[in-house]
């Protein structure tokens, strides 16, 4: 399983969850419906068939949403980090060096699942100040 990290905390009268490193942030009149919340925007922007993701508690204000499709995860963030930055795929694919833009475009579609080595780099492309995490 794949799990990516975030928090909730209480902003007036409503609840707030983060996922840092997507950049995503949704929120709930409750804690447990901002949670629900987040699972639910992790599955709507996989947008894949049967895909489902899962939210445990990791303490009292950190969570991590996961799943055991592992591409789609991975694809979900090469794509958001590649959009975050403001590249095409034909960029994203020039700065690894590759002529062509499906050789990248493979791994934002889930058709291909990179080697840790190869997720660094794909990572690097496209958000080349961000360092890989693994926890």
């Amino acid at each position: 399983m794949m799990r990516f990290g975030g928090h909730v905390y209480k902003d007036n009268s409503h609840w707030l969850a983060e996922i840092p490193l997507l950049g995503y942030m949704t929120q709930g009149r409750t804690k447990k419906e901002a949670l629900e919340m987040i699972g639910d925007l992790i599955e709507t922007m996989v947008d894949k068939d049967g895909f489902t993701a899962q939210v445990h508690a990791a303490g009292e204000d950190r969570f991590e949403v996961g799943s055991e499709d592992v591409k789609a995860l991975v694809a979900l963030l090469l794509q958001r980090k590649r959009e975050l930055s403001g590249l095409t795929l034909a960029q994203a694919a020039e700065r690894l060096g590759i002529a062509s833009r499906n050789a990248y475009a493979r791994y934002e579609q889930g058709k291909a699942a990179p080697t840790v080595e190869k997720l660094c780099q794909l990572l690097h492309a496209v958000s080349p100040e961000d360092d890989l995490v693994i926890a």
